[in-house]
């Protein structure tokens, strides 16, 4: 009789540890193995430039402005734009102490437009 009693419980404890084994795998299995990206993928990345190629203005100075504040001091002009380090002062009209990328243009416009003037005085 004490044999009769012992085998349900034995396959009630087996049943039990099956079904508990079943539940953790389906709970693992949901489980995601890594989290989803909080920010959308990069956009692809311009392919290398050739070493003969020149770099844009833009690209110089977004290379010599190290602190990433779109101003240039001008340490930053000497390592990097020594055509900005040598006209400095002429550039940074203001004497703010650093130049912006709008200051380079407005400068190599103008001059531009002073190499492009006729004197006055050479018509005859």
């Amino acid at each position: 009789m004490r044999l009769t009693s012992l085998r349900p419980r034995r396959v009630t404890v087996a049943a039990s540890l099956l079904a508990l084994s079943l539940a953790a795998g389906a709970a693992v299995a949901q489980t995601p193995a890594t989290p989803a990206p909080a920010t959308p993928p990069a956009a692809p990345t311009a392919p290398e430039r050739p070493h003969a190629t020149r770099l844009t203005l833009n690209d110089r100075f977004t290379q010599a402005n190290t602190t990433n504040d779109g101003k240039l001091t001008l340490d930053q002009a000497r390592a990097g734009m020594p055509m900005v380090a040598r006209h400095f002062t002429a550039i940074d009209k203001d004497n703010k102490g650093y130049v912006t990328l709008a200051d380079i243009y407005n400068y190599l416009k103008e001059q531009r437009a002073m190499r492009h003037q006729t004197p006055a005085n050479s018509n005859g």
